[in-house]
């Protein structure tokens, strides 16, 4: 019997280790419906600001039936101004792993929740420091192909860890989802839908 307490949650994404995070705190979503939307940042965009654009359109972008609710995420890694997605080529992902060679960067993630009206959302902000990479390194990583669909050209739950010196902030936003943010959403979410069915 499915249980009509509380609402259907979507997974607004494809991403395989987003669904392996939610698993880690014991929420197992009703349905995967990844968003298909344009990625491309706007002219003079601010990270923070894009992923939090990303993350919300994916959101408006599903369609959703009564007693639903969508989960949606967006990742990018940021030198400086410039955002990091994922690397479109093996060359831009050495590049990337390159630029990140022995410095900080920052890694965002914005999550959103919509449902019947409302919506909720939470950017979370990860400092991490890669160790310095030399190009022998670099060349293993790229032809692991671990790199591919990984914002920032790694993954950090991979073999990129044994790059990784120093990391301040949700191992799991790096990931893809922070697991803190999203139990809280998710909470959240489900009492407003309880509340809402009460006055019905």
């Amino acid at each position: 019997m499915p249980d009509l307490s509380r609402p259907r949650l979507i997974l607004g994404s494809a991403s395989p280790r987003r669904l392996d995070l939610l698993s880690q705190i014991g929420v197992v979503p009703d349905e995967v419906r990844p968003a298909d939307i344009d990625e491309t940042p706007n002219p003079g965009e601010r990270p923070r600001d894009y992923v939090r654009r990303m993350a919300a359109e994916k959101a408006a972008a599903l369609k959703l039936e009564t007693g639903e609710m969508v989960l949606t995420a967006d990742t990018v890694v940021t030198a400086g101004r410039r955002i990091l997605g994922k690397p479109a080529s093996r060359d831009e992902a050495g590049a990337f792993l390159r630029l990140l060679s022995g410095r900080r960067h920052r890694v965002m993630t914005a999550i959103c929740l919509r449902s019947d009206g409302q919506e909720w959302s939470r950017l979370v902000e990860t400092i991490v420091r890669l160790r310095p990479l030399d190009a022998a390194e670099i060349t293993a990583y790229l032809d692991s192909g671990e790199w591919v669909g990984k914002a920032g050209g790694y993954g950090i739950q991979g073999r990129a860890g044994a790059f990784v010196s120093w990391i301040s902030g949700s191992f799991s936003a790096v990931v893809g989802l922070p697991l803190a943010e999203t139990s809280t959403l998710l909470r959240a979410a489900s009492g407003s839908a309880a509340q809402e069915g009460d006055r019905s």
